[in-house]
Protein backbone atom coordinates (compact mmCIF):
# COMPACT_ATOMS: atom_id res chain seq x y z
CA UNK A 1 0.00 0.00 0.00
CA UNK A 2 1.36 3.40 -1.27
CA UNK A 3 -1.46 5.15 -0.08
CA UNK A 4 -5.33 5.59 1.71
CA UNK A 5 -8.22 6.70 -0.44
CA UNK A 6 -8.97 10.93 1.14
CA UNK A 7 -11.58 12.09 -1.33
CA UNK A 8 -13.25 11.03 -4.49
CA UNK A 9 -13.41 14.62 -5.77
CA UNK A 10 -16.09 16.43 -8.08
CA UNK A 11 -15.91 19.36 -10.59
CA UNK A 12 -18.89 21.11 -10.35
CA UNK A 13 -20.29 24.71 -10.88
CA UNK A 14 -21.15 25.38 -7.30
CA UNK A 15 -19.73 23.13 -4.57
CA UNK A 16 -21.82 24.59 -2.04
CA UNK A 17 -25.08 23.25 -4.12
CA UNK A 18 -23.61 19.90 -5.20
CA UNK A 19 -22.41 19.15 -1.43
CA UNK A 20 -25.73 19.93 -0.14
CA UNK A 21 -27.67 17.55 -2.26
CA UNK A 22 -25.26 14.60 -1.32
CA UNK A 23 -25.85 15.44 2.66
CA UNK A 24 -29.41 14.98 2.03
CA UNK A 25 -28.68 11.81 -0.35
CA UNK A 26 -26.18 10.06 1.75
CA UNK A 27 -27.26 11.18 5.38
CA UNK A 28 -23.67 12.75 5.66
CA UNK A 29 -22.84 15.72 7.53
CA UNK A 30 -21.13 18.56 5.52
CA UNK A 31 -17.90 18.37 7.64
CA UNK A 32 -15.78 21.02 5.78
CA UNK A 33 -16.34 24.10 3.78
CA UNK A 34 -14.83 27.07 2.25
CA UNK A 35 -15.31 28.62 -0.64
CA UNK A 36 -13.67 26.62 -3.46
CA UNK A 37 -13.57 23.20 -1.29
CA UNK A 38 -16.92 21.53 0.44
CA UNK A 39 -16.30 18.01 1.32
CA UNK A 40 -19.42 15.69 3.16
CA UNK A 41 -18.36 12.75 5.00
CA UNK A 42 -19.87 10.51 7.93
CA UNK A 43 -17.88 12.66 10.55
CA UNK A 44 -15.08 15.28 10.32
CA UNK A 45 -12.41 12.34 11.23
CA UNK A 46 -13.57 10.16 7.84
CA UNK A 47 -12.60 10.73 4.29
CA UNK A 48 -15.48 11.39 1.62
CA UNK A 49 -16.91 13.69 -1.16
CA UNK A 50 -15.38 16.40 -1.82
CA UNK A 51 -16.81 19.68 -4.33
CA UNK A 52 -14.48 21.96 -6.45
CA UNK A 53 -15.99 24.52 -8.68
CA UNK A 54 -14.78 24.62 -12.44
CA UNK A 55 -14.88 27.66 -14.25
CA UNK A 56 -16.75 26.84 -17.63
CA UNK A 57 -18.01 23.75 -16.08
CA UNK A 58 -19.65 21.69 -18.60
CA UNK A 59 -21.88 18.30 -17.05
CA UNK A 60 -20.80 14.78 -18.13
CA UNK A 61 -23.49 13.26 -20.63
CA UNK A 62 -22.56 9.58 -19.98
CA UNK A 63 -22.16 7.75 -22.12
CA UNK A 64 -20.70 10.08 -24.65
CA UNK A 65 -16.83 10.73 -24.42
CA UNK A 66 -17.51 14.27 -26.18
CA UNK A 67 -17.74 15.25 -22.31
CA UNK A 68 -16.77 12.53 -20.24
CA UNK A 69 -17.23 12.05 -16.41
CA UNK A 70 -15.54 14.47 -14.14
CA UNK A 71 -13.57 13.88 -10.97
CA UNK A 72 -10.37 12.86 -9.60
CA UNK A 73 -8.77 10.64 -6.67
CA UNK A 74 -7.09 12.25 -3.50
CA UNK A 75 -5.07 9.42 -2.11
CA UNK A 76 -3.32 10.30 1.66
CA UNK A 77 0.02 9.50 1.74
CA UNK A 78 2.70 10.13 4.84
CA UNK A 79 5.30 10.97 2.55
CA UNK A 80 5.01 13.04 -0.80
CA UNK A 81 8.06 12.66 -2.39
CA UNK A 82 8.63 8.72 -1.32
CA UNK A 83 4.86 8.32 -2.51
CA UNK A 84 5.47 10.10 -5.94
CA UNK A 85 8.76 8.14 -6.62
CA UNK A 86 6.50 4.68 -6.27
CA UNK A 87 3.56 5.93 -8.64
CA UNK A 88 6.06 7.24 -11.31
CA UNK A 89 7.52 3.53 -11.01
CA UNK A 90 4.47 1.97 -11.60
CA UNK A 91 3.53 4.10 -14.66
CA UNK A 92 2.01 7.41 -13.26
CA UNK A 93 2.75 10.38 -15.10
CA UNK A 94 3.63 14.22 -13.49
CA UNK A 95 0.65 16.53 -14.35
CA UNK A 96 1.94 19.41 -12.60
CA UNK A 97 5.16 20.00 -13.77
CA UNK A 98 8.72 17.84 -14.25
CA UNK A 99 9.86 19.02 -10.66
CA UNK A 100 8.21 19.29 -7.13
CA UNK A 101 7.55 22.97 -6.42
CA UNK A 102 5.76 24.44 -3.43
CA UNK A 103 5.28 27.38 -5.31
CA UNK A 104 3.59 25.52 -8.41
CA UNK A 105 -0.01 25.92 -8.91
CA UNK A 106 -1.76 22.61 -7.75
CA UNK A 107 1.53 21.81 -6.60
CA UNK A 108 3.73 19.48 -7.72
CA UNK A 109 1.45 15.92 -6.72
CA UNK A 110 -0.67 15.78 -9.63
CA UNK A 111 -0.27 12.46 -11.82
CA UNK A 112 -1.77 11.30 -14.68
CA UNK A 113 -2.86 6.80 -13.94
CA UNK A 114 -1.66 5.01 -16.90
CA UNK A 115 -5.10 5.51 -18.58
CA UNK A 116 -4.62 9.06 -17.70
CA UNK A 117 -6.66 9.83 -15.16
CA UNK A 118 -6.19 12.32 -12.57
CA UNK A 119 -4.91 11.81 -9.04
CA UNK A 120 -3.37 13.46 -6.53
CA UNK A 121 -0.98 12.17 -3.51
CA UNK A 122 -2.15 14.98 -0.74
CA UNK A 123 -0.26 15.08 2.27
CA UNK A 124 -1.88 12.66 5.20
CA UNK A 125 -4.71 14.96 7.55
CA UNK A 126 -3.12 15.20 11.37
CA UNK A 127 -6.45 13.02 12.33
CA UNK A 128 -6.31 10.11 10.07
CA UNK A 129 -4.00 7.76 11.46
CA UNK A 130 -0.85 6.87 9.60
CA UNK A 131 -0.59 4.89 6.39
CA UNK A 132 2.84 3.02 6.49
CA UNK A 133 4.20 3.13 3.58
CA UNK A 134 4.34 -0.79 2.60
CA UNK A 135 6.31 -2.79 0.78
CA UNK A 136 6.08 -2.54 -3.24
CA UNK A 137 3.44 -5.38 -4.49
CA UNK A 138 4.93 -8.48 -5.75
CA UNK A 139 6.44 -7.20 -9.18
CA UNK A 140 6.74 -3.56 -8.45
CA UNK A 141 9.84 -2.19 -7.86
CA UNK A 142 10.24 0.63 -4.96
Amino acid sequence: MIGRLHHLVLDCPDPDVLARFYSELLGWPITWQQPDWVVVAVDDRTSGLAFQPVADYRAPDWPDPARPQQLHLDVMVDDQAAAAARVLAMGARRLAGDAPSADEPGGPWVFADPAGHPFCLIPRPSWAPPVNLSSPAPGVEP
